[in-house]
């Protein structure tokens, strides 16, 4: 384990930064949110950036390929670009885990080559969360805010930041940047992580359970009749699905810009009433429909097509987010069994 004193943070980015692009989250006028580090930028102590750092994997929009045309000869061009080696500094430990509900829908064969080239260039630096507040619940799916994963893992004291590489991506950075950090002992880490795990502990959704849902329960929940009463309510303005770290829902379109064709992606939302509509019609008719789907799949589809891991990482965006207070952590009192909020 090495250590840097909080004073050299700006030494640290710097030695980073020489060797290839760092992003962190800094405050805005809008909230946190990740920015390529130049001198002058400061680390934001804010618990969660605003969006989440799934846009540097799965970009909200992105050009997927050109096209010419002429005659009835048709021309693809290629657009990507190698990527180059980056680092997201700071990430939590609920937007680590989204990595791996994301890696799961994008790197399974036939793998998504534009996922996976981001993916195959980016050093993952997390931070414990020294103040979770009243909307995490990242601990009912067995994320341990203390302890976070990543190739680098930091924790932040009054005085230190703490890095324990624990990837050979990680090892190569940290090795690096020996000159700039020096050895150091685990004990005021295991403190911190002692500090964290009381905090964790008297949150308001500390004792929310994920149990009740999983795998195989399809038949028990989808005909639910609580589904009508939780979805009255919703608005499908999609903001949880823009928020949500894990949502992977999108549509390619072609756009003609008079000089060839541009086909690229963007996020789409299944909250939408158009979202998956086909010349035959629309699938899901009705918002209650919309609004089952949303929270089955996070909480049941997903893990039934990937050994029960759930596809919701606790971090709190949509609880915070709603227009309306209505989100996943309503429905899984109300479908659970738990005391109606």
């Amino acid at each position: 384990m090495r250590k840097v004193s909080l004073d050299k943070l700006d030494q640290l980015f710097a030695g980073i930064a020489s060797r290839e692009a760092l992003y962190l989250p800094v405050d805005t006028a809008a909230g946190a949110k990740f920015e390529r580090w130049a001198e002058g930028k400061q680390l934001s102590d804010a618990l969660n950036t605003v969006r989440s750092p799934k846009d540097f994997f799965f970009p909200q929009t992105e050009n997927l390929m050109d096209f010419k045309m002429e005659g009835k000869k048709i021309e693809i061009i290629d657009t990507r670009t190698e990527s180059e080696d980056f680092v997201i500094f700071g990430v939590r430990g609920c937007d680590v885990k989204s990595f791996e509900v994301l890696d799961h829908v994008f790197l399974s064969e036939p793998a998504d080559t534009y996922y996976k080239n981001r993916r195959d260039h980016a050093t993952i630096v997390s931070m414990a969360c020294l103040k979770p507040v009243e909307t995490c619940f990242c601990g009912t799916f067995g994320i341990d805010a203390s302890n976070p994963e990543g190739d680098i893992v930091c924790h932040k004291t009054a005085d230190a930041l703490y890095l324990d590489a624990k990837t050979e991506k990680g090892e190569k950075l940290l090795a690096a940047l020996s000159d700039l950090t020096e050895e150091a002992d685990a004990a005021p880490v295991e403190e911190q992580k002692a500090l964290i795990k009381e905090r964790l502990a008297k949150l308001p959704l500390a004792d929310l359970k994920a149990d009740a849902f999983g795998s195989g329960k399809t038949d028990e929940f989808f005909d639910a009749p609580e589904w009508k009463e939780l979805s009255e309510s919703c608005l499908g303005c999609g903001t949880c699905t823009f928020v949500c770290p894990t949502c992977q829902c999108y549509d390619i379109k072609d756009f003609n810009t008079g000089h060839g064709v541009k086909r690229f992606r963007c996020w789409d939302s299944c909250m939408y009433s158009e979202f998956t509509k086909m010349s035959a019609g629309q699938p899901r008719l009705t918002q209650l429909e919309r609004f089952r789907q949303r929270f089955m799949h996070k909480l049941v589809y997903y893990p039934t097509n990937y050994d029960g891991l759930f596809s919701c990482v606790g971090c709190g965006r949509c609880v915070a987010k709603c227009p309306i207070q209505m989100n996943i952590v309503k429905v899984m009192k109300k479908l659970g069994g738990r005391a109606n909020v």
